[in-house]
């Protein structure tokens, strides 16, 4: 039972189309069932949603395309959105196997599956990245956001060494209800566009750069020293937790 049907279950009750005594019935075997399901080789938390909203996301690293199968046919079975991270079109196949619906994002390396019921957020989350080197972590923090609930807009190469491509969509920064940012190298493309909006914006420093860059440590130590307002900071190419963030934010 996700949180929706649990609100539709208490307001039938007070409309008077459900017995009590049967609303109680089904509540109690919903508790009744673990809250996890024991594979073995994981332990897949079906009480998540209930206490965060969303249902168990899966990274892909290190796990079979058997193994995310598995897991993933246990959560789509429940009618839940599905979401793989980092993963690959060899455990995308698996997938389809037990979830014929399943989609495969090449980009941001992720497999999704739409929830029967997932609530919709309040306003656009805008995803914006400096070069197109940045791609794969804004997608990610993208498909994250949109499997979440969320309208997403994309804004593609817009850093600082061209600063009028930004400041030409200002409309676009000025809709959205919450901003992501990835950049990598210096990491300066956060603190520019907190500097122009009103809203919270997640920075996410990405693996791009050249030697001194240290594989993203130098936009994330950018990106912590930022000057401008309402800055927070995610960890190196963590366009998962960026995406899962915003649209917390956006459904408050």
């Amino acid at each position: 039972m996700t949180m929706s049907e649990l609100r539709r279950l208490l307001d039938a009750v007070r409309a008077g189309e459900v017995d009590p005594d049967s609303a109680v019935g089904r509540v109690r075997d919903m508790l009744r069932r673990a809250p996890f399901e024991d594979l073995g080789f994981a332990r897949v938390d079906h009480h998540r949603e209930i206490r965060q909203g969303f249902p168990e996301v899966v990274l892909g690293l290190g796990k079979t395309p058997e193994q995310i199968a598995d897991i993933a046919g246990r959560i789509a079975a429940r009618g839940s959105p599905l979401l793989v991270t980092r993963t690959s079109p060899e455990a995308w196949a698996a997938v389809r196997r037990v979830a014929a619906a399943a989609r495969y994002h090449e980009q941001a390396r992720a497999i999704t599956l739409p929830g029967t019921d997932v609530p919709r957020g309040h306003g656009s989350i805008l995803v914006a990245c400096a070069g197109t080197s940045d791609l794969p972590v804004a997608e990610e923090a993208a498909v994250t956001a949109e499997v979440m609930g969320n309208d997403v807009d994309r804004l593609r190469d817009v850093g600082v060494a061209g600063l009028h491509r930004l400041l030409g969509e200002l409309d676009r920064l000025h809709a959205a209800r919450v901003i992501i940012v990835v950049a990598g190298m210096e990491g300066a493309l956060p603190s520019v566009v907190a500097g122009l909006v009103s809203v919270p914006v997640i920075a996410v420093p990405a693996s791009v750069g050249y030697g001194a860059s240290f594989g993203g440590v130098a936009a994330l130590l950018g990106m912590l020293n930022s000057c401008a307002n309402g800055v927070s900071v995610v960890n190196i190419d963590n366009g998962y937790g960026a995406g899962c963030v915003a649209s917390m934010i956006n459904h408050l």
